[in-house]
């Protein structure tokens, strides 16, 4: 079997330019003839005019921290997508909420690509662990692994003790999922006497994976790979050489802008992350992640020739990834807007051991029994994780509008 998932990874510099030009001059028309908000965002816009990549930097950027309000203003996606919902084959809802959908084609989301750099290969067994249950993780990693010719175990997450058994009986050679979660398994595995060891490489997104995970995978007998995706594009990049940088992937177009505008940084500084991809369904144009990244000069040992990316950096708003799932000032503030003891509030997000915490500091007038419990309690409902509530006197936190504080180090 060849190195490559297909061609496309190793075209030169001229050939993927070109394909480049042309593929954004029909997303650019098809987005103005099909998606009623770009009709409005580039009716100034002429597809010829486009003449690579570098087009791109005066057009509109879309924010996803825009998506909220762009779907309550106009169901049925935002008037972002080309098709009617009924056309759809999945629809998802994301905390926010945000809805999102895939299309009835297969991997939509593009991720057998990575899985191939990862080295799953046909005819092997894929553990998934993402969700499935109204989030999109889950089906898009499930529709690549299955697009590569893999079966694949929807597991879901939750039922460790299930999971790991499951893992002894059908021998997957591969898992799927976010970086912390296999080690949950493989220590369940430990714990109970049961036999893991077939899983031999993983593909993860999701969250960080730190130098000393990826090691303790490896000394497990694990090879790890990452990805870097979102629920809207699918697959952005991906690793195929550990500390080589991730790979952009060849559905999409990469620019790394100055965050909060659309101006493109010189090659090296960090920025933020803005995609354009080729999806005919949902033709997002210059398409704002939050995330940070910077590009990397030449291209990947493995012989793929496009773009590299350093991989995720951060956030270039105070959104923070917690265990796979994305929590917004927003959502802190809504917790505040329910308890009105609370006078400010400051999400502190740290790593310990191998997982992420969250604590919930709040400014509160007066304490109550059970406050802080309540307070968990609508903290855990709001963005779907537990997290730790302190109650500190009024005046305690620093007035410097940080609502979100990341204190975990990444690589």
């Amino acid at each position: 079997m060849s190195a490559y998932f297909d061609e496309l990874e190793t075209r030169s510099a001229d050939v993927r330019e070109a394909d480049i030009t042309a593929g954004l001059r029909r997303q650019i028309a098809r987005a103005r003839a099909h998606a009623p908000a770009f009709a409005e965002r580039l009716a100034d816009v002429e597809p010829d005019a486009i003449t690579g990549r570098g087009s791109l930097a005066p057009l509109p950027v879309t924010r996803k921290s825009d998506l909220i309000r762009l779907q309550s203003e106009r169901p049925s996606f935002g008037g972002l997508a080309a098709i009617d919902p009924g056309a759809a084959g999945r629809i998802f809802v994301s905390p926010g909420p945000i809805y999102e959908f895939e299309a009835r084609t297969s991997d939509y989301g593009r991720m057998a690509r990575a899985f191939f750099a990862a080295g799953f290969r046909p005819g092997e067994i894929v553990h998934n662990t993402f969700a499935y249950h109204l989030s999109p993780g889950g089906w898009i990693m499930d529709a690549g692994a299955r697009a590569l010719g893999c079966a694949v175990v929807p597991a879901g997450v939750g039922n460790t003790e299930q999971q790991v058994q499951a893992i002894a009986h059908l021998r997957p050679e591969g898992y799927a999922g976010t970086p912390d979660h296999l080690k949950v398994l493989l220590d369940k595995g430990d714990e109970l006497g049961v036999d893991v060891g077939s899983i031999t490489k993983a593909l993860v997104s999701g969250g960080a994976l730190f130098p000393a995970v990826r090691d303790g995978y490896a000394a497990r007998g694990v090879t790890v790979r990452q990805c870097y995706a979102t629920a809207e594009l699918g697959l952005i990049a991906y690793e195929s050489v550990p500390g080589e940088g991730m790979i952009i992937d060849e559905g999409v177009v990469v620019e790394i802008v100055r965050p909060g505008t659309g101006d493109p940084v010189p090659d090296g500084e960090v920025g933020e992350v803005v995609v354009t991809t080729f999806n005919p369904d949902y033709p997002l144009i210059r398409f704002a992640t939050g995330d940070l990244s910077a590009v990397l000069p030449g291209t990947s040992p493995c012989g793929r020739t496009n773009m590299r990316i350093k991989g995720w950096m951060g956030r270039a708003d105070q959104t923070a990834k917690v265990k796979g799932l994305f929590v917004h000032p927003e959502q802190v503030a809504a917790v505040a807007a329910r308890h009105p003891e609370i006078r400010r509030g400051r999400l502190v997000i740290r790593r310990s051991g191998d997982a992420d915490t969250m604590t919930l500091h709040c400014e509160v007038a007066g304490r109550t029994d059970g406050l802080a419990a309540a307070i968990g309690a609508t903290l855990t409902a709001l963005t779907q994780l537990k997290g730790e509530v302190v109650l500190d006197d009024r005046g305690s936190l620093a007035n410097d509008g940080k609502v979100i504080d990341d204190q975990r180090e990444y690589a």
